[in-house]
């Protein structure tokens, strides 16, 4: 695969390689493409994880082992379009799983800080229905639900 032009940059503080092996392990599609390490008097111990390059579905990453000066926040996030509740459901349980946070409206935080959107692609075509009525409904469904129910938006759609 070509390199993409744009690749996100994640920042941890010693934790990137730990990081790395659990996105790799939740996204069927997963694996490190290259690996940089510390050597003799750096700022961490030799043979810990300098930076990394990996992939999830198609998508590259860099990951650096940098310190604590840098976290990360809502700001920024990864929308992950998924296709059926199964989909939604196991993305959601691996992702907040060891201290992940649930949020509102398919967002939520793993065990590093990192803020995910789980995404059914059929919560943007009901939204975008042009029968704003019936479109206000799954809005208003949505705002209510911490992980997206599928069958709840279709359920306030045909309402």
């Amino acid at each position: 695969m070509e390199n993409n032009k744009i690749t996100p940059f994640l920042w941890f503080d010693d934790n990137a390689e730990e990081a790395i092996n659990f996105y790799s392990s939740v996204f069927k599609n997963g694996k490190t493409l290259n690996v940089t390490r510390y050597g003799d008097g750096a700022p961490f111990p030799k043979g810990t994880l300098m930076s990394a390059t990996f992939e999830l579905e198609g998508q590259r990453f860099m990951a650096l082992n940098a310190g604590p000066y840098f976290k990360f926040n809502e700001a920024v996030s990864f929308y992950v379009n998924c296709t059926t509740q199964e989909e939604v459901d196991d993305l959601w349980e691996k992702l907040t799983a060891d201290g992940g946070e649930p949020s509102r409206c398919g967002w939520l935080k793993d065990k590093f800080g990192l803020s995910w959107q789980i995404i059914p692609t059929i919560l943007g075509e009901l939204l975008a229905d042009k029968d704003a009525r019936k479109a206000s409904k799954v809005q208003q469904a949505m705002m209510r639900m911490n992980k997206i129910d599928i069958q709840a938006l279709k359920d306030a759609y045909e309402e």
